[in-house]
Formats: C-alpha cells, sequence, structure tokens
C-alpha cells in the first residue's frame, strides 16, 4: 500500500489527510522545522455532517524524504518551488502531485525535479482551518489528476484510491483544459470576494452584475486565445452555479487577505494578464493591482 505524504498542512490539506485516514490509507504529513520538537498531534477532523474525528499521521521532516513514496503537494502556489526544493533525497521515482490554486508553477517543478513522475490536478473541495490541528470540510467537490511528462501517464492508478476517500478523483490526459476551467473561476471569484470583503454568494447581488459581466468577458477571452471552446455563456453558466453552491464560503484569496497572509493573485489573475498578450484586460488588471496593493510585502 502506498503511503501518501502530504505538504501542505492546511486547511485543504488536513481536510486530505483526514478523508485519506479514514479510508485506511497511510498517510505522512511533511512538516517544516517549526513544527520539530514539538508533540505533534492528532488531527481534530470536523466532518460535513459537524461530527469530530481524530485522525493520526505520522510526521516526517525534509532530511526523510528518502522515505516518500508519493508525494501530494497541497502548499499555496507561492510556496510549492520554496518547499520542494529542501527535498534533496527525494526518490527519482517518487511521483509529485501539484493540488493548489493558480497556474505556472508545474514547469519550475519539472525543472527541478526533471526525472520524477510529475501530476497537476484540480479540487474543489472546500476547507477551514479553525485552529492547530483543528480543520473543518466544509463542501464536498470533484477531484482530477492528470500527467505533465511521459514519466506521469503510469500512475493513474491513483485517482482510485483518492475517489474512494474523496467522493469523486479521476483521471484525465486533458488536465490542461480543467485547469484553465478552474483559473477561469477562480480569477472572477477569488479577487472580487477579497477586495470587496464578501462570501461568495454576495457576488450574485444587483451592484455586482456589471462588473461580473465585464470581468467574465476578459476573463473567457483570454481562455478562447489559451485554446478553450467553452462559449461565453457556457462559462458565465458555469460560474453562477459555482457561486450558487460555495455561497456560504469565503474564497481562499479573501481569507488570505483577511488574515494579512500572501496571496496566490500572481499564478491566478497574474498568470491570465501574462497570457493575455495585447488583449484588453482593464478589470482583470484594476484588481490584480488591488490586491497586490493590500497584500503583505
Amino acid at each position: 500500500m502506498t503511503e501518501w505524504t502530504i505538504l501542505g498542512a492546511g486547511a485543504l490539506g488536513s481536510v486530505v489527510a483526514g478523508l485519506l485516514r479514514r479510508q485506511g490509507e497511510a498517510v505522512s504529513l511533511l512538516l517544516s522545522e517549526r513544527h520539530r520538537g514539538h508533540l505533534h498531534p492528532c488531527l481534530d477532523l470536523v466532518t460535513l455532517v459537524g461530527r469530530h474525528q481524530l485522525v493520526d499521521t505520522r510526521p516526517l521532516f525534509a532530511e526523510q524524504a528518502g522515505q516518500i513514496s508519493c508525494l501530494l503537494v497541497m502548499t499555496k502556489a507561492y510556496q510549492v518551488v520554496a518547499a520542494l526544493k529542501g527535498l534533496h533525497r527525494l526518490p527519482t521515482n517518487t511521483p509529485i502531485i501539484l493540488l493548489h490554486n493558480g497556474m505556472g508553477v508545474a514547469e519550475q517543478v519539472q525543472a527541478l525535479y526533471p526525472h520524477n513522475p510529475l501530476i497537476v490536478g484540480v479540487c474543489s473541495h472546500g476547507a477551514m482551518k479553525e485552529g492547530d490541528w483543528l480543520v473543518r470540510h466544509t463542501g464536498k467537490g470533484e477531484t482530477w489528476l492528470g500527467p505533465v511528462n511521459p514519466a506521469a501517464k503510469a500512475y493513474a492508478d491513483l485517482a482510485r484510491p483518492l475517489a474512494a476517500a474523496l467522493g469523486h478523483a479521476k483521471w484525465s490526459e486533458d488536465i490542461l483544459g480543467l485547469q484553465h476551467r478552474k483559473l477561469a473561476v477562480n480569477a472572477v471569484i477569488n479577487p472580487l470576494t477579497a477586495c470587496h470583503d464578501i462570501r461568495n454568494g454576495q457576488l450574485l447581488e444587483p451592484r455586482f452584475a456589471a462588473v461580473l459581466e465585464q470581468l467574465s468577458e476578459e476573463v473567457h477571452q483570454v481562455m478562447v486565445q489559451l485554446g478553450e471552446t467553452e462559449s461565453l455563456d457556457d462559462f458565465r453558466r458555469r460560474l453562477r452555479k459555482v457561486i450558487e453552491l460555495t455561497a456560504t464560503n469565503y474564497s481562499s484569496m479573501h481569507q488570505d487577505l483577511a488574515q494579512g497572509r500572501p496571496t496566490e493573485i500572481d499564478h491566478i489573475t497574474g498568470y491570465l494578464l501574462a497570457k493575455a498578450a495585447t488583449l484588453p484586460v482593464p478589470v482583470c488588471r484594476q484588481l490584480y493591482q488591488e490586491v497586490r496593493r493590500r497584500s503583505p510585502a
């Protein structure tokens, strides 16, 4: 049985660790130096129905990277490369799975670990950290994995245990298209909710109708330039559905700004701006600049 090593014991990483353990999977958490010498307690997972479950995991540190057989990276996008640089003993046959918001990181990881099977994914589960080692599963969603390099194509079966734990997980050879679809939604919801200090569902209030219309059109234009074929109407319907399904949630970017943490704006809106080239995307640019202005240096 493969042990899942999770790098990034934040809200979603901890929830995924808990859900895997509930299915009997072996799970270790790759911890940072600040956790060394401290008690490593059980995770307290609050399930979707409000039940508390204690989840035990094995602690690992960077010098034990040689023991990692499957690495699930669930840090923020801007933390991925720095976190991986310290894993000098990581075996070259260990698959690396990147599950984070935004895009533009996989290319850097591939340069850092050119021989490792590299997998990227999208995950729409909701999670919230409510205290040290206390996390709440706030919403169920889909998970998709797919290969970045040829070596990764031998690991499609990793989706099976994830599906048993998360309720849905599938392998897709067109993972880039799925990443684009998630990025497009995030590029609308995240910066708007962060800048206006609102829950996702408040975006459907009449006061946001005009900006939603223009921003969704800008984002869709960039997606078309990237080769996506989804129509503007279909994108807007999909966007509205996500907003409705997550109406009571605060976006991750809102939470980051509210708590004085760096955001993933460079890997979401910043990525779109880089791909927009000469396309006029003034609302995207304005939101990008505003989030950057409010973010900690």
